[in-house]
């Protein structure tokens, strides 16, 4: 014989009943079964909150009215159910009180009702079922709210039972209650209808407990909270039995004890997905150890401090004892050394009676001070991960740390295999998809924002889209782009932004601030979080810190926050090391070339650079290797420059040097010069009276340059070409630099005079390769190649980071 326990959301709704008796007709087709259910849907919550209005003298009747009234109670005979409800309520509303043993009573009535129901209904189907009251065979223990069967008495009734049960009937048995004895009501506490499927499958020695619920089986952690959840096939029974423990909602430890005695195996099924093999539990050995990841919620922090007590035998039992007397069951603890210090969770109902009972026992402690304070630190939530080894643990405990999460309290068994976190109720989803992604090596996601969807920002997405299926396959790396933002508007989707995002931004973008980006990824647990600042504004870099300091690693193509003043530059530093972030923003000089890390490395490595040296910007690159060589006005050249997108949307940004200088600039502070942009000797190629007017007057009389630039080129030695370059000197290791930015001449044959297109070339002298530096050369320019470089940081960060 097999048992079916049906839960009370497999029994929710018309539909549900419906896949039930399905399943019951297809089992009973496999050979003689038994049916154990608990309350449907709601009704448990329901039946204790009229009794809680009827305490309180408020309206109970209205609701008991609507509760009677249900649609499928007209589908059985409930009479007598309903009557002891009726007496029952109007008995506490009478004398304002009720116990656990009424609270029992009323309780009962709920899985009396589905079973009569389920019942009936299997009759109608042509399928003979009767409905079976536990109360008959299971006897239990006098402790009201959570008995313990006494299982011996119990085992002789249940047999009796059914061995008196004519062959071709189906026993609907309730689940949750008991008796004692004397006949009286019992409930069999959390999880009690699973516990008392377990017993009637011992008792009656079954072939396999089949337990119905609203998922496929057992899963590497809560599949409504971790979309890429796995589900185990198999576990031991001792494996089984530590989920249990450590708060699996699906299993409790009372459930699995009674299988283990006659070995009787237990499946974890889907009401809805019947197909599913589900979850097997057993004795039969498992290859490899499980991990799985629990979440208990609700809980609270009792944290106890008496510093006067250290060294003093026996406080620990007097703590534990206190609880114990009421009746209180306590968690992961954490004990300190140096100071009589200890931290215990507990549910958060019974934490304010754990305080007091704590208070009443050191009362006398708190008076001679050796006792300083007992606390409580509420909304909290347990995550374990079982079957976890500590030594592994470092890169999820790493992860979680990066997502600044950071644990209340870190707790591991004596083995080893158990690990045990407190953080934060409203961090609990994010710590579990960060520790579950590190454990089972799950695509790693990378949650991005975008801001600045421009020629650079909006070739960069498109690039994040067309390649991040390929990235995922290579690397396990998941890249999300969850937010698009400009200026004004911004497009949000916490499940991805798609290749559709410039109509999506037309029509679904809305006005915002960085506060709300930074709520709506918090509220969607979004991990590993970046922001990208593809923009040139200088606005929008008031928002890094806030940025860094709420999780997010930063990127730029903006070279405004490494170039306004030092106070800044360091106060960003400060905070990215506090906050334990990442700042890339390799694109700032040179656009996609390696030569913000080639500095950084060489200077970390104790180099002594000693000049850098070169053309810094591929619009300027451009610009003067066309037009050295060509026979065209420079406006031509310029306008041609534009047209390509080498250009910043004003040219004039790099005609006028500051762009050079600023790239110059952040290469000094590299090196830890203290440099501020004004001290920058920069040559502004712009003539006077263009320089103050707006950008579509200067847009439209760039021929008027042509004169200026005629006349240097009409000065040009013969073999020589113009370079507009950049070049950082004078004693480095100093806190300041000389720094320079200046339209020359070079010979055609030099390094300099051969640039071609757009590119960029830096020379780097340093102490140890002296008067040959070392050369980085490569296209400087573009948003394409820049946007490519914006990328290789995303990489970067999701690889290492």
């Amino acid at each position: 014989m097999k048992v079916l326990k049906f839960g009370g959301k497999s029994l929710a709704s018309g539909q549900a009943f419906d896949n039930v008796i399905n399943i019951i007709k297809t089992k009973v087709n496999e050979g003689p079964i038994a049916i154990v259910v608990s309350a449907i849907g709601d009704t448990t919550d329901t039946l204790e909150n009229i009794l809680d209005l009827a305490k309180t003298k408020q309206d109970y009747t209205t609701a008991f009215e609507a509760f009677k009234n249900r649609a499928y109670h007209n589908e059985a005979d409930i009479n007598t159910e309903l009557e002891v409800l009726s007496k029952l309520y109007e008995g506490v509303s009478l004398i304002e009180d009720y116990g656990v043993k009424i609270k029992d009573q009323v309780l009962a009535q709920g899985e009396l009702i589905s079973s009569k129901i389920l019942a009936a209904q299997l009759n109608a189907k042509g399928i003979k079922a009767i409905a079976v009251d536990s109360r008959q065979f299971f006897i239990t223990d006098t402790n009201f709210g959570s008995a313990q069967a006494i299982d011996e008495v119990s085992k002789q009734k249940t047999q009796a039972y059914f061995a008196a049960l004519d062959k071709g009937t189906i026993a609907v048995v309730t689940g949750f209650i008991g008796s004692t004895d004397k006949g009286e009501t019992t409930t069999l506490g959390r999880n009690g209808s699973n516990y008392s499927a377990a017993l009637l499958a011992n008792f009656i020695q079954a072939d396999e407990l089949q337990n119905y619920t609203h998922v496929d089986g057992i899963y590497t952690a809560n599949p409504d909270w971790v979309k890429n959840a796995q589900k185990i096939e198999e576990l031991r029974f001792d494996e089984a039995n530590e989920l249990a423990n450590f708060g699996a909602s699906i299993l409790h430890a009372k459930t699995i004890l009674p299988l283990v005695e006659n070995n009787i195996p237990l499946r974890i099924l889907n009401t809805l997905n019947p197909e599913n093999k589900g979850t097997l539990i057993s004795n039969k050995p498992t290859d490899k150890g499980i991990k799985s990841l629990s979440v208990q919620s609700n809980v609270a922090l009792v944290q106890f401090e008496g510093r006067g007590l250290l060294g003093i035998v026996g406080v620990d039992a007097r703590v534990f004892t206190a609880l114990a007397n009421e009746g209180i069951s306590v968690g992961v603890i954490s004990q300190g050394s140096s100071e009589r210090g200890l931290g215990f969770i507990v549910e958060d109902k019974d934490a304010d009676k754990a305080a007091e009972a704590l208070n009443r026992e050191f009362s006398n402690d708190f008076y001679t001070r050796d006792v300083n304070s007992i606390s409580i630190i509420r909304d909290l939530a347990v995550i374990s991960i079982i079957g976890q080894n500590l030594s592994t643990f470092d890169k999820p405990y790493a992860a979680l740390v990066k997502n600044k999460i950071v644990p209340i309290l870190f707790n591991n068994t004596v083995t080893g295999k158990n690990v045990s976190l407190v953080v934060r109720k409203e961090e609990a989803k994010k710590a579990l998809n960060v520790i579950h992604g590190q454990i089972f090596g799950i695509a790693k996601k990378i949650n991005i924002a975008v801001f600045g969807h421009g020629l650079v920002g909006g070739t960069l997405i498109d690039q994040i889209l067309q390649s991040a299926q390929s990235i995922e396959d290579k690397k396990n790396i998941a890249l999300n782009i969850f937010a698009i933002g400009n200026s004004k508007k911004v497009l949000l989707n916490d499940g991805g932004i798609n290749c559709n995002w410039r109509e999506e931004i037309k029509d679904k973008s809305v006005a915002y601030t960085i506060q709300e980006v930074i709520d709506y990824a918090n509220a969607n647990h979004l991990e590993n979080l970046i922001a990208i600042d593809n923009t040139a504004s200088g606005e929008f870099i008031k928002n890094y810190i806030p940025l860094v300091e709420n999780g997010f690693d930063l990127i730029s193509s903006n070279k405004i926050a490494n170039t306004i003043s030092y106070s800044f530059y360091n106060e960003l530093r400060q905070t990215l090391k506090a906050n334990h972030k990442e700042y890339l923003y390799e694109t700032n000089v040179g656009a996609g070339l390696p030569l913000i890390d080639t500095i950084k490395l060489l200077h970390l490595s104790g180099e002594n650079i000693t000049k850098i040296k070169g053309v810094f910007s591929g619009s300027l690159s451009y610009i003067f290797n066309n037009y050295s060589i060509q026979d065209r006005p420079f406006s031509e050249v310029l306008k041609e420059a534009i047209t390509k997108g080498f250009t910043e949307p004003d040219p004039r940004e790099d005609l006028s040097g500051n762009d050079v200088g600023r790239k110059l600039l952040i290469l000094a502070r590299e090196l830890d010069l203290q440099n501020e942009f004004e001290e920058i000797n920069i040559q502004n190629l712009i003539p006077t009276d263009l320089q103050a007017v707006d950008t579509p007057t200067f847009l439209n009389s760039l021929e008027k340059l042509n004169p200026y630039f005629d006349k240097i080129k009409q000065g040009l030695a013969p073999d020589t070409v113009l370079r507009y370059v950049g070049e950082l000197s004078g004693d480095l290791q100093e806190d300041k630099g000389v720094l320079e930015t200046k339209l020359i001449e070079v010979p055609t044959s030099s390094a300099l005079g051969q640039l071609k297109g757009s590119d960029s070339i830096f020379e780097i002298y340093t102490e140890s390769y002296g008067d040959n530096p070392i050369i980085i050369q490569g296209a400087g320019a573009g948003a394409s190649v820049t946007a490519r470089g914006v990328f290789g940081d995303v990489l970067r960060l999701a690889v290492n980071g």
